[in-house]
């Protein structure tokens, strides 16, 4: 089930913890964890948000990244491959994303650095764990609260993608078109990229529609753009033809 359907009944946690939990306390972290015994959970999931240790581990990352985004998707990587559970926290990372784009009201929860983080972390807590999302994803997005990180968790879900596609061997290319390719011309398309990487690895085609390209079609994968739109095949030609002749070279 998406997340809209999972989630949406309990974002009226935040508005409702939020109001509880107005006033902002100038307590340390310490002594709002003997308080709030949930602060214990995220103590004890720190190494999620600390760059891993290969030697600790015998799961292969297949992928260095690196940055805020990298260093708290290749621990999330880990812990899901070692609970065997890559694609299950992949989709419900992803259910996160369409709610942050879906409601306004849990899209400015997630990027208001003013809210306390004891508050951050018992709205996620309570909002996922009614959502029966794993432990290991609102554990996690726990660690991201109290940190201060919510705010990072597209550009997180985002790499954590890239390790979960390399790690099936799958090379994602991204085709631009002005209206959607036939079903025949995607499926031609999809087995040209194929042989151009190679068939240890399995292309993995997604469609955006731009109409400022006029025409035509932009490919792009593995850091490679192969641009056929209409669009710059028209900027070529307007270049050319503006560009002064050299008659010595004829």
């Amino acid at each position: 089930m998406a997340l809209g359907g999972r989630l949406r009944p309990n974002l009226y946690l935040i508005n409702r913890i939020l109001r509880t939990q107005s006033v902002c306390t100038q307590r340390s972290f310490a002594q709002r964890s003997t308080v709030n015994p949930n602060f214990t959970i995220s103590e004890g999931l720190r190494n999620f948000a600390s760059t891993p240790n290969s030697k600790e581990t015998n799961i292969k990352v297949p992928l260095s990244l690196y940055g805020v985004s990298g260093n708290y998707a290749t621990a999330l990587f880990l812990a899901a491959s070692k609970a065997n559970m890559l694609d299950k926290v992949e989709s419900e990372l992803l259910d996160i994303i369409e709610a942050s784009k879906r409601s306004p009201v849990f899209s400015q929860f997630i990027k208001d650095l003013s809210v306390p983080g004891e508050t951050r972390v018992k709205a996620v807590l309570e909002i996922f764990s009614e959502a029966g999302f794993l432990d290991i994803t609102k554990n996690f997005m726990a660690i991201l609260a109290e940190n201060g990180r919510l705010r990072h968790i597209e550009s997180i879900a985002k790499s954590f993608t890239e390790l979960t596609m390399a790690h099936r061997g799958e090379v994602k290319a991204v085709v631009t078109t002005v209206i959607p390719l036939p079903g025949e011309e995607e499926k031609q398309l999809k087995e040209t990229l194929q042989d151009i990487i190679g068939h240890g690895k399995k292309v993995k085609l997604e469609q955006k529609i731009d109409q400022s390209i006029l025409g035509g079609l932009v490919v792009e994968f593995s850091q490679k753009v192969f641009d056929m739109s209409i669009k710059t095949r028209a900027r070529q030609m307007e270049k050319f033809l503006r560009d002064p002749v050299n008659f010595d070279s004829i």
